[in-house]
């Protein structure tokens, strides 16, 4: 059967986009370069000292002297075998063939010095070339121009380049903190992230229509996230409940509920199942010190409910009970099963009308064919028509700055969020006008999006850094 790879409506949106984009690239984003050329010398000198370190420990001696003239310290084949056959340490962590992992994941399990200093240089390393001297290395007086390209990704959505401004690290708190406070807004401006907030999982019901998963969107008294964290974590509702008044509480739950949503409820939309979901979910009582209100760990809780350890994980047997991989199993069973079964439903329709017909039509007109697996197929149209909604707001808003000749420049995009440079004194209008675009002409321009749409804003103080930027309410 033959198709256009496109609807005329969907060409414009790139024709245009490609348009819009060229001009976010020519306004730059600037940067502190004082502050980079400083942060280079700290993480040269510090990598170099933790070097040295790790050179004079006896798992180095011990790896000299296993492989002598063939020893190579970024070897992780190397370093397994020193770590596991030489000095006898232990993992749960095994390949597919049976071999212990080598990975980051699997060795930060490992409680020793030189494994912690081990990957903090590696850590360090990848911070200091990737982004400190990559964003650099791309500097012009005082600005980076990063490109944001629309024919690259076969999902239909951006990528960017000369740096990589969509792969800036936030999740990781101390890289997180030391790589924005680089990007600095122009003198008087503020730096303004406009944000569509779960703007994934509205999409992907304008697709399936799940009515619960819709009383999930339109009902703000519930919420999914918290909802799949307790049933992960066996918690009662008044343990997610934050206190009152109390910060140290009320950042508690976020933490629990955050475990809900990234570690099952997305994952599991993109296709992940229970052992690593239960992995993650158990790994994280512990990297993010989850506790109960009474301060009793996550990990005794849930001992105390009968879950005892985490279990093997083997994919070739069924899980044991009193374990986290089979609780977390029959969480995953009840969450397609009962919570979401139409959404369920549609994904296997989905699949199915795919390898028959051999494409997909998105609902913003873009089609996908071609070899895909099984999650990709229902993935790419949801991520590619979520992106068009915020490539047609972006051009929209560009349109709506000419017009009304404000001097806020937008200076990049990462997928769901537009990230602008802003006059002071044209914040108010600003936020005003992202609001009536992203979510008012948004509605009005595509009759097919049934759900809710909204968006957050964070802002900088004015002269600030990108690591400053804050909630701030819109309208």
């Amino acid at each position: 059967m033959n198709v256009l790879p496109y609807t005329p409506e969907s060409y414009q949106l790139m024709h245009d986009g490609a348009i819009t984009l060229a001009r976010v690239e020519s306004n730059g984003i600037r940067i502190d370069t004082e502050y980079l050329r400083k942060t280079a010398r700290r993480l040269t000198r510090r990598i170099d000292h933790l070097s040295q370190k790790i050179q004079e420990s006896e798992v180095v001696q011990t790896w000299k002297t296993k492989f002598k003239g063939r020893f190579n310290l970024n070897s992780l084949d190397q370093l397994g075998a020193v770590l596991f056959e030489e000095m006898g340490f232990e993992s749960d962590q095994r390949t597919a063939t049976g071999k212990h992992k080598t990975d980051e994941d699997s060795l930060s399990r490992i409680n020793h010095p030189f494994i912690q200093d081990y990957l903090k240089i590696k850590t360090l390393n990848k911070t200091l070339n990737t982004y400190v001297l990559g964003i650099r290395r791309e500097v012009v007086n005082g600005l980076i121009h990063p490109f944001f390209n629309l024919h690259l990704v076969t999902t239909f959505r951006s990528s960017s380049d000369s740096p990589n401004f969509q792969n800036i690290p936030v999740r990781d708190p101390i890289i997180g903190k030391l790589i924005r406070q680089a990007f600095i807004p122009r003198s008087g401006h503020r730096l303004v992230e406009a944000d569509f907030s779960g703007i994934e999982v509205s999409v992907a019901a304008c697709y399936h229509k799940d009515p619960r998963m819709m009383e999930y969107l339109e009902d703000k008294t519930k919420d999914m996230h918290r909802d799949m964290a307790m049933q992960c974590y066996m918690l009662p509702l008044e343990e997610l409940t934050p206190t009152k008044g109390d910060k140290e509480d009320t950042k508690r739950c976020k933490n629990i509920r955050y475990c809900g949503k990234n570690a099952f409820v997305f994952p599991e939309f993109y296709g992940s199942y229970y052992p690593d979901r239960a992995r993650e979910l158990w790994n994280y009582i512990s990297s993010m010190d989850l506790k109960k209100r009474d301060g009793t760990s996550l990990l005794v809780h849930l001992r105390e409910q009968g879950i005892r350890e985490l279990g093997d994980l083997d994919p070739t047997q069924k899980p044991r009970r009193g374990t986290m991989e089979l609780h977390i199993q029959q969480v995953e069973k009840d969450f397609w099963e009962k919570r979401f079964p139409i959404y369920d439903a549609w994904k296997k329709k989905w699949v199915k009308a795919y390898i028959q017909d051999g494409f997909m039509r998105m609902l913003t007109g873009f089609i996908c064919q071609g070899y895909l697996k099984r999650n990709e197929i229902i993935n790419y149209a949801v991520q590619g028509s979520a992106f068009h909604c915020l490539l047609w707001s972006l051009i929209r808003l560009q349109r709506k700055l000419d017009k009304h000749r404000m001097k806020a420049l937008i200076i990049g995009q990462i997928h769901d969020s537009i990230v602008s440079d802003v006059p002071d004194e044209e914040l108010n209008d600003f936020l005003e006008l992202s609001r009536e675009v992203m979510v008012d002409d948004l509605k009005d321009a595509w009759d097919w999006i049934i759900t809710p749409i909204n968006i957050e804003a964070e802002v900088t103080p004015v002269d600030g850094n990108w690591f400053q930027k804050a909630e701030m309410t819109i309208g």
